[in-house]
């Protein structure tokens, strides 16, 4: 799969899928030491507020579950020309009742938000584009967790930060690790073999089993 320039909804994967792929990234660099950063964290994580990622400086993005199955994905990168472009675009045209209209209008006016796509009834949507819009930065920032070779290179250098790895057991392999997170079964087992042996710090098991806990990725049922 890929995503085109400007992102059509079609290009994502359903909300479901994307929380599991982004959520396990975030499972898998989870540290005590990056959660005390609080609005200064970057990398990828959970809060009580969703999935989140930047790099601290080219792209930012959120995942955030709004209940009844609803999902509203939002950020930038600096490839999008949506928040420069003239006439300026309305991101939140068309949008459902439910979003965060107030978080992501405070955005906007900060020149902080560069698109904004939410997911209903099993489908995504974002506002309309006009003419001479040629990306909003969905690709760039967003692809990582799309484009399934790309996947699985990030989970791959994920594993690598650690340099006491404890072996390349199946359960532990980037593919093996998505396949039970896609299918809500990365189990707390799984965290604490693939930490096993690590005595180099990378691999934070009690901040790991927090963050699994928040995803939902162990059996408990997705976001709501």
């Amino acid at each position: 799969m890929t995503i085109h320039r400007p992102g059509l909804p079609g290009d994502l994967p359903p909300a479901g899928e994307l929380w599991a792929r982004w959520a396990l990234v975030a499972v898998l660099e989870a540290t005590t030491e990056a959660e005390g950063r609080g609005v200064h964290r970057t990398g990828h994580w959970i809060d009580g507020g969703g999935l989140h990622l930047d790099d601290c400086g080219c792209t930012w993005w959120c995942l955030a579950p709004m209940g009844e199955g609803r999902y509203v994905l939002y950020g930038e990168d600096e490839s999008s020309d949506v928040k420069w472009h003239e006439p300026a675009v309305d991101m939140l045209a068309g949008g459902p009742d439910w979003l965060p209209y107030e978080t992501l209008r405070e955005l906007g006016r900060g020149w902080e938000l560069g698109c904004v796509y939410w997911f209903e009834d099993g489908a995504w949507a974002r506002a309309p584009y006009p003419e001479g819009v040629e990306d909003d930065g969905l690709d760039c920032g967003i692809s990582r967790f799309v484009v399934r070779r790309e996947l699985l290179g990030l989970l791959d250098g994920v594993g690598q930060d650690c340099t006491c790895d404890p072996g390349p057991e199946p359960a532990h392999t980037a593919a093996g690790l998505l396949e039970a997170a896609e299918r809500r079964r990365l189990a707390p087992e799984v965290l604490e073999s693939f930490a096993a042996g690590c005595t180099c710090g990378e691999r934070d098991l009690s901040a790991m089993r927090r963050a699994l806990d928040l995803a939902g990725l162990a059996g408990q049922g997705q976001p709501a």
